[in-house]
């Protein structure tokens, strides 16, 4: 039984309003991963060609137009341009890039053409140009893109099959890099000789930057048979398409491709954060906080 406050004892901000507290944490917690805070310092330097971004995922556009106002703040004369896909009801007003908005957790046709136009714009660009990825949870379902020989309807299918049978995100991201033909690496590799600067918010337990969104722009260490054995493993029908191609070799750039030897990759906010920023803001509160992990 939770003893009764004296008249004496003044009441704590979460004892006399519980609901309304519980949601101010919610938004420390929002707050401290928000791509407002995220970008000072950040910004590289305008090149000498052009400066393209693109991107994907559920805060890809709050993230674009963080990137805008900083870039037109520091560089008012340098021109900016791009997509970035996001799910729908999560867009922005941009000025310069354009958003767009796809399916998520169930990938659509609007993902799909979202993630062709991401590798016509980035053909061409040569070593002068800069490519700035803006990556975040939910990007691998919002980039659609089937490899050949692959339906988008296969696609789906495989991925509400991992969905249902509670495979860890890991694994379904790393089938889903071995479907697709902008992950696992392939939209950074399509964008080289061009510098690709890939910042990333993560909501990947252990925050390996090559598995938020399926690592579009990063290199991927598996392989087509790995992928293969998952979905043998959790008993998924593997459509004909589906398995002809993960019986090919792999076609994913390597680690050690120097397409890679000038690009860069930072996260710039976990999970992690916004549960410490929590746990501050509760501690400060007089509460007695156990913090569980986030990857739960």
């Amino acid at each position: 039984m939770t003893a009764i406050p004296s008249l004496e004892t003044p009441l704590l901000a979460c004892e006399a309003d519980p609901l309304a507290w519980l949601r101010k944490l919610a938004d420390t917690a929002v707050a401290a991963v928000h791509p407002d805070a995220l970008l000072e310092g950040q910004l590289p330097e305008p090149p000498a060609g052009r400066t393209l971004v693109v991107g994907a995922g559920k805060a890809a556009a709050a993230m674009a137009a963080a990137l805008e106002r900083a870039w037109r703040a520091r560089y008012p004369e340098a021109p900016l341009s791009g997509l970035v896909v996001t799910r729908y009801g999560h867009g922005t007003a941009c000025e310069q890039i354009e958003v767009l908005e796809a399916s998520h957790p169930m990938p659509d046709d609007l993902g799909e053409r979202a993630a062709r136009r991401m590798l016509e714009a980035v053909a061409g660009l040569g070593e002068e140009d800069l490519v700035i990825a803006l990556i975040s949870g939910g990007g691998s379902a919002l980039m659609s893109l089937p490899a050949p020989g692959i339906t988008l309807a296969e696609k789906q299918t495989i991925n509400r099959a991992l969905l249902r049978c509670g495979a860890p995100i890991r694994e379904i991201n790393t089938v889903r890099r071995h479907l697709s033909a902008i992950k696992g690496g392939r939209l950074a590799a399509a964008a080289h000789p061009s510098r690709v600067v890939t910042w990333l918010i993560s909501d990947v337990p252990g925050d390996a930057p090559s598995l938020v969104a399926s690592g579009p722009t990063l290199p991927d260490a598996s392989t087509p048979a790995d992928a293969l054995a998952i979905l043998k493993r959790h008993a998924i029908a593997i459509p004909a398409g589906v398995g002809d191609h993960l019986a090919q070799t792999c076609d994913a750039p390597s680690a050690d491709d120097p397409g890679f030897a000038r690009d860069q990759a930072r996260v710039l906010a976990r999970a992690a954060d916004a549960l410490e920023a929590a746990r501050a803001a509760a501690e400060a509160a007089g509460v007695e906080v156990r913090l569980l992990g986030d990857d739960l």
